[in-house]
């Protein structure tokens, strides 16, 4: 329920984080549906320029309790990544303000709209994206609120005008618990947020609560996930797909699909992406066709361009051991020389855990580059001795003799990136930070 049972028209909503991927969503979500929007975030970058192109809201640079809009009926909506410490959200208990978690918004617009939600630990964005080309292409005009620009121009949410709202279902803060979902979409189940879950078992029985809700599950078909849904379930999988540089070809209900984006896993995201888009009314072919024209969701194995002595860049958001395996395993289809890794990792929790199985996934390529850990909502001095290092040599224990760099700065990286990449390479940029600055000014030496 909206605030007091306000209309939309009469509401005024201060996002607190505006500039992330899902916090900019709900703010294009809340304007199109009438409310006064206004926002702020620690710095400039893609969706807020976005936001402000398209007329949304311009948001201000920086916290401050100056940001807060004046007069009565303001609701402050922050982002998991804002902690209570933060001056707006101290400004706005001063004022009587009420603040809102952004899961709370999120359960309200999904109970707007018949929801498909799409769950898992890995490839939400694109299976979500996939599933808005599908709807659009069958003439469905969905709404979407995803994790990153939803490929061939779309931004990363739009309220739309059909009856669908495609959502990606976070389970980092567990959010998605706030879904009001029709058709819930599982595409698999690792541990990742280290700092949200203790064990494997307890983010399996966060799943397995989500999963109770839907009318409808759309589960990849393996026992350990088919397991978690008692109701109606619809199990999918891709046994044998026909890999081609660049994309890949596999049967799907007695029809030939064809994709443009690379690997395995993305014949798998497109295998549930259909399945869901059938249960939504969906007609199969002008859906497979749809996918057949996607170009890939945004930092999702998207070609950048080449840089001046001719080596293809691609930027992608992998931030877990299986996605950076799954990443490279993709662009080995592409020709190349040389495959060369360049890695951000992301959160100091999730390398400390995870370094052995990060090198080891890194060892693929033939040249890997290590940076320093961003650190998003995490503080360095609370995790002492981690950083990129313990990736880097755990991808030179893993490589045989492959060259490893650690290069914890973009300044330094880009420099010896520069001289390093040549004619015949591919390069893929990973990461879920701010690593694509690096991949853009590698295009712009």
């Amino acid at each position: 329920m909206s605030s007091g049972g306000a209309p939309w028209s009469e509401r005024r909503l201060h996002f607190l984080g505006v500039g992330g991927a899902g916090m900019s969503g709900y703010a294009r979500a809340a304007h199109a549906l009438g409310a006064s929007v206004s926002g702020s975030d620690g710095a400039s970058g893609p969706y807020l320029e976005r936001l402000r192109a398209d007329g949304v809201l311009d948001a201000a640079i920086g916290h401050h309790a100056g940001n807060l809009p004046e007069g009565e009926g303001v609701e402050l909506i922050y982002s998991s990544a804002v902690g209570e410490e933060n001056v707006e959200r101290r400004a706005a208990r001063e004022r009587g303000i009420p603040e809102r978690p952004r899961a709370e918004l999120l359960g309200e617009l999904s109970a707007l709209r018949r929801t498909i939600a799409v769950a898992g630990t890995h490839g939400k964005t694109t299976t979500s994206s996939m599933i808005v080309h599908a709807l659009r292409a069958a003439g469905m005009r969905p709404g979407w609120l995803i994790g990153g620009p939803a490929g061939g121009g779309l931004a990363n949410a739009e309220w739309g005008e059909g009856e669908w709202l495609v959502v990606e279902a976070d389970e980092s803060d567990r959010s998605m618990l706030s879904l009001h979902a029709e058709i819930t979409l599982l595409t698999n189940v690792e541990l990742d947020h280290h700092a949200t879950y203790a064990t494997l078992a307890e983010l399996r029985e966060a799943f397995k609560e989500l999963l109770r809700g839907p009318r409808w599950a759309v589960v990849w078909d393996r026992p350990e996930l088919l397991e978690l849904r008692a109701g109606e379930t619809v199990a999918y999988d891709v046994p044998a797909p026909t890999l081609r540089a660049g994309g890949s070809r596999f049967r799907w209900r007695e029809h030939e699909v064809t994709l443009a984006v690379p690997g395995v896993h993305n014949a798998l995201n497109a295998a549930g992406a259909l399945e869901a888009a059938r249960l939504a009314g969906a007609e199969a072919e002008p859906a497979i066709a749809g996918l057949a024209a996607f170009p890939g969701a945004g930092r999702r194995f998207q070609l950048l361009g080449r840089t001046p002595r001719g080596a293809l860049l691609y930027d992608d958001y992998a931030h877990h051991p299986t996605e950076v395996a799954a990443t490279l395993a993709g662009a080995r289809t592409l020709e190349h020389e040389r495959l060369v890794a360049v890695f951000q990792p992301h959160l100091f929790s999730r390398t400390a855990s995870l370094a052995r199985e990060f090198g080891a996934a890194l060892a693929s390529a033939d040249v890997v580059v290590v940076l320093d850990v961003y650190a998003a909502r995490e503080r360095a001095e609370q995790h002492p001795g981690v950083s990129g290092l313990l990736i880097a040599e755990a991808a030179a224990d893993a490589g045989a003799g492959r060259p490893v760099y650690w290069l914890p700065g973009f300044t330094e990286a880009e420099r010896v990136l520069a001289e390093l990449l040549g004619e015949g390479d591919v390069c893929v940029v990973m990461g879920a930070g701010d690593v694509d600055r690096l991949a853009r000014g590698l295009l712009a030496r």
